[in-house]
């Protein structure tokens, strides 16, 4: 009776559309199979429609509703055998107006796979058993259609003893559309705080500040706040407690209201062009590099006439603008960590949502700022205490070096941006050991500049900050050499890069893995060997990106699973195509944080999402294996 009811809806329609009573073979071949011969029973098992649309035919999308042409599906003969069915699982249909039926109707053409989950009964006795069922389809022309078909199959299963196998455990796959075209807030934890009141979002946008702070790319701006405001309070021009809040209002104000402008000029991504801009990042480096003179007492050195004019400018406006400036600078730096919090706003607010995006980019800054307030205010104190001089200038000088170990790190972000190739991480990396053996040698006497005092005796905690940084250099030798160095380090230094089969990848323990570059050649590995896929997205700028790279990605455990997927690794701030990547993801995926990584079936559709960073190894292997139920 099932199978009638359909027929008889359509039988008039087909008729005058002079349907064919037999349906062509040649039209659509399908075969039905399972991903594997044995189960045990609670088992999830993946039935899988491998099918074929002869040119110029289409078959309808799983999801269709309503009167309209038959949707593709499933119809099981024996559903004693399976005791729960998951959703359809297919790639994203073609969507267009149909004339017959006066709607918009999904559809695919060419060759496509469908999958659905099905779990195996759980009192299902060992033995054979045999998975039968209908493969239901309706294939039409432009002008025409033929009548649905039902083709029979029949998948033989080996039932075992035996307990339900983790990496077979049933769980609900998602279906095409589901979390993977969020246009603005739907779907997402941004909508379901929403959802929950003011509060409740406040309270995130709270939270996800104070997460932001642990993220790597914010450590730099520390060294940089301090020396900037030693400077400022020597001048005493300003009070510290206004410097300090014009400082974190600053960034607070530049934060939200650059964002949010960013976003709608240039799109969802706009934060992270503008902090992986090669133009910017020199601009940086050349700031840093200047700051660091002028903590060395070397404002002779002769930068570029228009440059030394506008710092003469200003400080004659009382280092107003000059905050003001520092508070830009960390705004574009800060940009490079994105999270993924701040990643759905900004896409949000790129579709023409504003209210809850502002709200929550201003939340957000707050927080973000609100320590950087105590770093500005604590130097300024410091520099008025009374016998300051001998010691504060060496705490500058100290500060200028870690200055300058950070000019190296944006000048080599427009390196991998541009491809030079000469800042890569051998170069970046002595030019750091370098700058920590000067350190110690300068905090123990033997560097002196030209406003140092004689140092006649070494105190202890002059000797213990001198041992830190020569320990520092020591520890980081060994880079040189290709061997690991620590972890947190490893995050700031550019990638050790190189040419790998099917695309760019990471030296170390991952040199050995095949990453894919291109999400089309990707996916077609994933269909031809039924393997789940992997997707890292990154970028050449993105610290946290690094971070998690050197201190996860590395771990043993981490890198078996990765043999298990397809590993696709799309850079979307330089490199072939990253417009079209970054276009792709923020339409995807609904953000435009970094990092970003996605588990995926072999046809593409996402399983689970993991957000950002994680110092658990337990905690991303557990999402990794999300991905190898199938």
């Amino acid at each position: 009776m099932h199978k009638l009811i359909p027929r008889i809806l359509l039988i008039g329609w087909a008729g005058g559309s002079a349907l064919l009573a037999q349906f062509p073979t040649d039209v659509v071949k399908a075969t039905l199979t399972a991903d594997r011969e044995v189960a045990r029973p609670g088992e999830q098992v993946l039935v899988t429609a491998d099918i074929e649309v002869l040119e110029g035919w289409h078959l309808y999308a799983t999801n269709l509703t309503g009167f309209g042409p038959i949707p593709t599906h499933i119809e099981w003969t024996d559903t004693t055998l399976i005791s729960a069915i998951g959703p359809y699982i297919e790639p994203d249909p073609v969507v267009s107006w149909d004339e017959n039926f006066k709607k918009d109707v999904g559809w695919h053409s060419g060759a496509v796979r469908i999958g659905q989950a099905v779990k195996i009964s759980p009192d299902q006795p060992a033995g054979p058993a045999i998975l039968k069922g209908d493969f239901v389809f309706m294939a039409c022309t432009e002008t025409m259609c033929l009548i649905p078909y039902y083709q029979a199959f029949e998948i033989a299963l080996t039932i075992e003893e035996g307990p339900v196998r983790p990496s077979f455990a049933y769980a609900q796959l998602a279906t095409a559309g589901a979390d993977m075209a969020i246009t603005g807030l739907e779907g997402t934890e941004l909508q379901r705080a929403i959802s929950d009141g003011f509060f409740p979002f406040i309270m995130l946008s709270f939270a996800m500040g104070l997460l932001a702070l642990l993220t790597p790319c914010v450590f730099p701006m520390i060294p940089i706040t301090v020396s900037f405001f030693l400077k400022q309070g020597e001048s005493g021009r300003i009070k510290p407690l206004k410097a300090a809040g014009l400082y974190a209002g600053g960034i607070v104000v530049i934060y939200s209201a650059l964002g949010m402008l960013l976003a709608l000029t240039l799109g969802a991504a706009g934060a992270n062009q503008v902090a992986a801009n090669p133009w910017i990042n020199l601009i940086l480096a050349a700031l840093f590099v200047f700051f660091a003179l002028s903590l060395f007492g070397m404002y002779e050195i002769q930068l570029p006439a228009k440059f030394r004019q506008f710092t003469v400018n200003q400080e004659s406006r009382g280092g107003m603008l000059g905050i003001f400036f520092m508070a830009l600078t960390f705004t574009v730096t800060s940009f490079t960590c994105t999270v993924q919090f701040v990643g759905l706003l900004l896409v949000a607010a790129s579709q023409g949502h504003y209210l809850w995006p502002a709200i929550g980019m201003v939340a957000y800054s707050m927080t973000f700022a609100a320590p950087f307030f105590l770093l500005a205010l604590f130097p300024q104190y410091i520099a008025n205490m009374p016998r300051s001089g001998g010691w504060l200038n060496s705490v500058k000088v100290v500060m200028g070096f870690l200055e300058l170990g950070a000019a190296f790190k944006f000048i080599s972000n427009s390196d991998l941006v541009w491809s030079w190739g000469f800042f890569d991480h051998q170069l970046v990396l002595a030019s750091w050991i370098i700058i920590a053996l000067l350190t110690g040698l300068y905090i123990l006497g033997k560097v002196r500049l030209p406003h140092d005092s004689v140092l006649e005796a070494v105190s202890v905690p002059r000797l213990l900050l001198s041992s830190t940084f020569l320990v520092f250099a020591l520890l980081l030798a060994p880079g040189l050499f290709g061997q690991r160095i620590p972890g947190l380090v490893e995050a700031y230094l550019p990638p050790r890069l190189e040419e790998g089969a099917g695309g760019i990848a990471l030296g170390g323990e991952l040199s050995r893995l095949k990453w894919h570059s291109e999400y089309e050649s990707a996916l077609a590995d994933a269909q031809s060997s039924n393997r789940p896929i992997f997707l890292d997205v990154t970028g050449y700028t993105c610290t946290n990106c690094r971070w998690m790279e050197a201190n996860i990605f590395t771990k043993p455990v981490i890198a078996a699973l990765f043999e298990q997927f397809v590993l696709l690794r799309l850079y979307t701030d330089g490199g072939d195509n990253f417009r079209q990547k970054q276009k792709f993801v923020i339409e995807r995926f609904g953000t435009a944080a970094l990092p970003l990584y996605v588990v995926m079936t072999p046809l593409g559709d996402e399983i689970a999402r993991f957000p950002g960073m994680s110092r658990s190894e337990k905690v991303f292997a557990d999402f990794l294996g999300k991905g190898l139920v199938l």
